[in-house]
Order: structure tokens, then sequence, then C-alpha cells
């Protein structure tokens, strides 16, 4: 089996408003821990998604591939792990969700990033050198 490469890690909690009538986890909230992780690395590279969008430059979802694995429950504590690679135009993270008691792999997704530069696709140098320091 292929050992993934994860470049960034962080641990959230599952409130008990992101849970269904089931007690599991309302399946688009796993989108969110992704997104906040996302987040988070972002401001662990000194990059502020605020700053960037106020200079015209996006980096916008285009794409993205979920797996459901276990589901998670009120309280769990949830490791998140991810890795990136650009593929042309595309970045593409890979999001891997842990239950921490056990490791438990729960969720995973691959997710294609694309920037939009004053509303036009196309690459971003401000991203390209910030995640550079880091693949």
């Amino acid at each position: 089996m292929e050992q993934k490469k994860y470049i960034f890690e962080t641990r959230m909690e599952v409130r008990d408003y992101e849970c269904d009538i089931q007690g599991i986890v309302n399946n688009a909230n796993y989108l969110h821990y992704t997104e906040h992780t996302r987040h988070r690395f972002l401001r662990s590279l000194g990059v502020s998604f605020a700053d960037l969008h106020e200079k015209g430059v996006d980096a916008v979802v285009a794409r993205m591939q979920l797996t459901y694995k276990m589901p998670l429950t009120c309280d769990d504590e949830i490791i998140s792990r991810m890795g990136l690679k650009k593929q042309g135009l595309r970045w593409v993270f890979n999001h891997d969700l842990f239950r921490a008691s056990d490791e438990q792999l729960c969720f995973h997704a691959d997710v294609d990033l694309v920037t939009l530069i004053n509303g036009k696709l196309g690459n971003s140098k401000e991203y390209d050198e910030a995640f550079a320091a880091v693949l």
C-alpha cells in the first residue's frame, strides 16, 4: 500500500449541531472540515485568503471526489491530514479525516482548486510561491 505524504495536520472536534437525527455527522459537514483545514494551512504559510481576494486572486473549488468510510459522532476529536500536488492549473488537495481515539479513517476527499485572477482562470504566483515552500 502506498504511503501518503501529508504536508499539514490539524485537529477539530465534532459539535452536536453537526450531527443528524441518526447521531452521526451530516455528510455536508465533512466538506466544512476540509475547507477549515485548507484555511488553517494557508494561515500557517502566512497567506491571507481575504487579502488575496482584495487583490483579485480567488482560489475556488472546481471538483470534489468524496469517500465516506466510517461515521463521526458527537464529541469525536478529528485529526485532519492533508496532502497537495499541482496538476496543470489545478491544485489537488488530498484530505483524510481520522477519528483521533483510534486513528480510524472516516473520510477521504480529493479537492481540485483553481485560481481566478480578476475573474479569469490563471496561475497565481502568490499561491505558487506559498505552496513551493512545502512541496
